[in-house]
């Protein structure tokens, strides 16, 4: 985005490869990291044949990322696919999420006037236009709360608990007492993806892995103007007498900068620790049961039903997406961590995956910045989240757009001036 904007950019990496934390690993690799050998099974089939995203999320197909993709012409460099379908666990069973007014009445989550009920709701939020009066229903959803609104159309907590999670995609219960446009807008977004591939889900996802993305925003930075260092190792910020970054040196260079942009490893004294992620890499000869044989799938598992503090995330892709041999599929199973046993932690997950060939764990640490940009020139980024889709990531991105130029970034893009990718998708 700054490189598109006309800035200078210079992008330094200590890792040999493109995208840090989000990149995708091929087996021998993965295997390394997690077994410490480069000897990998032959059942598993070819090593190359794989690539296994580290951060593994979907995008919303009419989300913020897409836009930003779009908005910068890096779809030409990505091919993407449809996801199959999203589902959310309820009552010990995965049922697919109803988006719409037509779903609620064929939705088994429900009893027949609950979802009548939910039918109404949905035909609210469907019809809702900030713009139009005549839509609100005499709600003003910028005060009054979710909870206000949902007890107007009278809703079980199940109910609420999956449209909460599953749909608007709320990561905790804080919503119910905020003001109902942000949720009522989630919906629409999620409602209005859906119906942009006429998929199963409102998911779009890249073939040969989300490593795609870093290497294609790579591309493209580099056509205006960003230069490319790899395997630079140190990257050691310099901040002069007043505490402001001037320049990272690596390798007994120094690069000169007005603005330092980095990951919390970078500068691990500018960020504090907020949480961790537990994280458990499925792999598998079939797809994941009960979900109409899809061969990508997110499930969303809500807290309330784990009886946890905060949602469990199940994602799956298989071979028909380029990251793994044929006959193959990856499952994720993520969560905030709660306890330091993700093996025992990501079993609800874990268990709706039927017969696992191969499983690696993974915990690892999540922060955010605590420093003053102003008065150091270091803009921080986010850890990624448990999440398995990129609404937050890009949130983060698009406000640290804001603080380094000092402006919005607009993403009012006609995203039915269909790319060559996305009628690939399509």
């Amino acid at each position: 985005l700054l490189s598109v904007d006309g800035l200078k950019v210079l992008h330094m990496d200590r890792n040999d490869y493109y995208g840090g934390e989000s990149t995708s690993l091929n087996l021998t690799k993965i295997w390394k990291r997690f077994k410490g050998s480069e000897a990998t099974p032959d059942h598993l089939g070819v090593s190359k044949e794989y690539n296994v995203d580290m951060v593994p999320k979907f995008m919303m197909a009419n989300g913020a990322l897409v836009r930003v993709l779009i908005r910068t012409s890096v779809t030409k460099y990505l091919n993407f696919k449809a996801v199959d379908g999203s589902f959310v666990y309820n009552n010990g069973k995965i049922h697919k999420v109803p988006a719409t007014d037509v779903e609620a009445l064929k939705s088994n989550l429900m009893g027949l006037f609950e979802k009548r009920r939910a039918r109404k709701f949905f035909i609210y939020v469907q019809d809702y236009e900030e713009e139009d009066p005549k839509s609100h229903e005499g709600l003003d959803l910028h005060k009054v709360t979710t909870r206000e609104v949902i007890s107007k159309y009278g809703l079980e907590d199940d109910t609420v608990d999956f449209i909460g999670h599953a749909l608007a995609l709320h990561r905790d219960d804080n919503y119910l007492d905020e003001p109902a446009i942000d949720t009522v807008k989630r919906m629409k977004l999620y409602a209005e993806s859906l119906a942009r591939f006429q998929g199963g889900s409102p998911y779009i996802y890249p073939l040969y892995g989300l490593g795609e993305l870093p290497q294609a925003f790579a591309r493209l930075s580099a056509v205006y103007g960003g230069t490319y260092m790899l395997n630079k190792p140190e990257c050691k910020v310099e901040f002069d007498e007043s505490g402001k970054a001037f320049g990272v040196t690596s390798e007994g260079e120094t690069a000169k900068c007005k603005k330092v942009v980095c990951d919390p490893s970078y500068l691990p004294d500018k960020v504090t620790k907020v949480g961790r992620v537990a994280r458990a890499i499925c792999i598998m000869k079939h797809p994941i049961p009960d979900t109409k044989d899809s061969h990508s799938v997110q499930i969303i598992l809500p807290k309330k039903q784990l009886k946890r503090k905060s949602d469990m995330y199940v994602f799956c892709c298989s071979y028909a997406h380029n990251v793994a041999p044929k006959g193959k599929f990856i499952a994720f199973v993520s969560t905030e961590a709660e306890t330091d046993k993700p093996e025992i932690e990501l079993k609800p997950g874990i268990d709706l995956l039927g017969p696992v060939e191969e499983t690696f764990f993974d915990i690892y640490d999540r922060y955010e910045p605590a420093n003053a940009p102003e008065e150091d020139n270091c803009f921080v980024t986010n850890s990624y989240d448990a999440t398995t889709h990129f609404e937050t990531t890009v949130k983060d991105v698009l406000a640290l757009y804001s603080k380094i130029t000092g402006k919005e970034l607009d993403l009012s893009v006609d995203l039915n001036a269909a790319s060559a990718g996305e009628s690939e998708a399509a």
